[in-house]
Order: structure tokens, then C-alpha cells, then sequence
């Protein structure tokens, strides 16, 4: 009986200290740091380490380079997680509703991105975005179209990162859409043809409103994945031009590996965290009060 009683321990011991070691345990120490001045000559003997209190806090949030970057990393927000959203479930209703064995195939292609080391995939569009060489460009001059700054103008070189990310994100958050939609059950759509329903009418009666957990679930994902924006522009722009495509992700990194500010980066690091925090909060307070309303 006292062995029955050990064994749930026994079995959530091991990923409980994994956790508290390497997860918990970092942030309560980046915690720390965020309140102090830490850089390289800290790290080199602790006896230089000041506590500053909120000190960085106050100097992070009036940073304009740091204002600048939440600005762009809301008009990533904004305007790619509908896109991801809309067209992962787009293609995951094609897919699904598409009776060829071509659109099997579509799954893999539209896949393959989302599995794809991102550091080769951003090498590449790089050359793809070349203003002189690039495939982009060079498409646009045989049609008579003049080239496009893609990475060398701030607003557009934001919108030439989401394409990209775009691209790249479709294929995990189509297969969590395809695999709610297998969930359906037929009698649905079976009870719906024999009312003389169609497909488009089963799609937006049934599919979709049948897929609002799955919807919310892409949602939040979705929305921490563009807040924490980083590997496009740090590989492709470097947070160029003038600081127009530094993420708040980009903009930590920059301060705690390049210039070894770390308390500085610590302090950015948690501003961003909170923000995560509250969007998700609010994100499943909206989806509470939708449940509520609809029950």
C-alpha cells in the first residue's frame, strides 16, 4: 500500500526536478540579475555586481530603441497571426475536402517548411530578397514592375519577414486544424445533407464553429510565437534598417550577448514575459466569456 502511494512521485520526480533545475530555476536567477548591473566583469567576480533595484526596469521602458522594437513587434503580431491563423485554416480545409491524391501530397509541401532548419531557410530568402540578384526582383522586372526594396526599407522589409514567417508557420499550425477537423463527428454532416445542406453551408455551420478550441489554441500559440520574434530578422536584417525590424526578442539578445549588459537584457527579458502573461490571460478570458455567451 506505501509502494502504491510512492509511485506517482516516483514517476513525476524526475521531470519535476528536471523542470525546477533547468526551467525554473534560470528564471529566478535572471530574476535576480534583472536587478542588478551584471556584464562580463561581474561574471568574472561577483564582488563588482551592484544591486540597482529597479533601475533597469525605469531605463528599459523609456529606451526608444526598446519602444521602437515593441512597436515592431506589434506590427508583427498584428498582422501575422490573422494570416497564420486564416490561411493554416485554409489550407487545412482544402486539404481536407480535397478528394485527389495531389492533395495528400500538399500536405507533405506544406509541411516541410515548419521542419526546415529556419537558419538555411532565411539564408535562402535572403537571396531570394537580393535587391539586384534576387528571384523577387528579377520576376517583377520580366513583368515591367520596378524592383522592391525588400529588406532595405523598414516597412517593407517587416512585411518581407512575416511572408517569410508566414510561410514557415503554415504546416504545424495546418496539421493541428486537419487533425480537429478528423475529430468531427460524420453524423453532422450526415444529419446536415440530409437537411439539403451543401458544403459551403456544412463548412461555415459545422467545420468551423466546430473548430473554435482549435482556433483558440493556434490563437495563443500563435500570438507568444510572433511576441517572441527572432530568428528572421536577426539572421536576415540584423534589426535593420535603423532599428525597423528589431523584435523585442532581438532587441534582449542584442543587449545581454552583444553588448554583456545582462541586468539590462534580464529587465527587457521580464517585460516581455509579463506582456506574454497578460496577452494569454486575456486571450483566455475572451475565449471564457465566448463560452459562456454560446452555452
Amino acid at each position: 500500500m506505501r509502494g502504491t502511494r510512492r509511485a506517482p512521485y516516483l514517476f513525476t520526480g524526475p521531470t519535476l526536478i528536471l523542470l525546477a533545475v533547468f526551467s525554473l530555476l534560470p528564471i529566478l536567477v535572471a530574476l535576480v540579475i534583472s536587478f542588478t548591473d551584471m556584464n562580463l566583469a561581474g561574471l568574472a567576480d561577483f564582488s563588482t555586481v551592484r544591486f540597482v533595484g529597479f533601475k533597469n526596469y525605469v531605463d528599459v521602458v523609456v529606451d526608444p530603441i526598446f519602444l521602437q522594437a515593441i512597436g515592431n513587434t506589434l506590427f508583427y503580431v498584428v498582422i501575422g497571426v490573422p494570416l497564420v491563423i486564416a490561411f493554416s485554416l485554409a489550407v487545412a480545409l482544402l486539404i481536407n475536402y480535397g478528394r485527389a491524391r495531389l492533395f495528400k501530397a500538399f500536405r507533405a509541401i506544406f509541411y516541410m517548411p515548419s521542419v526546415t532548419n529556419v537558419v538555411a531557410i532565411a539564408v535562402v530568402w535572403t537571396y531570394l530578397y537580393n535587391p539586384s540578384l534576387g528571384l523577387f526582383n528579377y520576376i517583377l522586372n520580366q513583368l515591367g514592375l520596378s524592383s522592391v526594396p525588400w529588406l532595405t526599407e523598414p516597412v517593407t522589409a517587416k512585411l518581407s519577414l512575416i511572408l517569410l514567417a508566414l510561410w514557415r508557420a503554415i504546416g504545424l499550425n495546418m496539421i493541428i486544424f486537419i487533425a480537429a477537423i478528423k475529430g468531427i463527428p460524420k453524423t453532422y454532416y450526415e444529419a446536415a445533407q440530409l437537411d439539403g445542406a451543401g458544403a459551403w453551408r456544412q463548412m461555415f455551420s459545422i467545420t468551423i464553429p466546430l473548430l473554435s478550441y482549435a482556433i483558440f489554441f493556434v490563437s495563443v500559440t500563435t500570438m507568444i510565437g510572433w511576441l517572441q520574434f527572432f530568428e528572421e530578422p536577426f539572421i536576415m536584417t540584423k534589426g535593420g534598417p535603423l532599428d525597423g525590424t528589431t523584435s523585442v526578442a532581438l532587441f534582449i539578445y542584442r543587449n545581454g550577448f552583444q553588448l554583456s549588459h545582462f541586468g539590462y537584457a534580464a529587465a527587457g527579458s521580464f517585460i516581455l514575459f509579463f506582456a506574454i502573461i497578460a496577452i494569454t490571460l486575456i486571450q483566455f478570458r475572451l475565449q471564457n466569456k465566448n463560452d459562456e455567451a454560446g452555452a
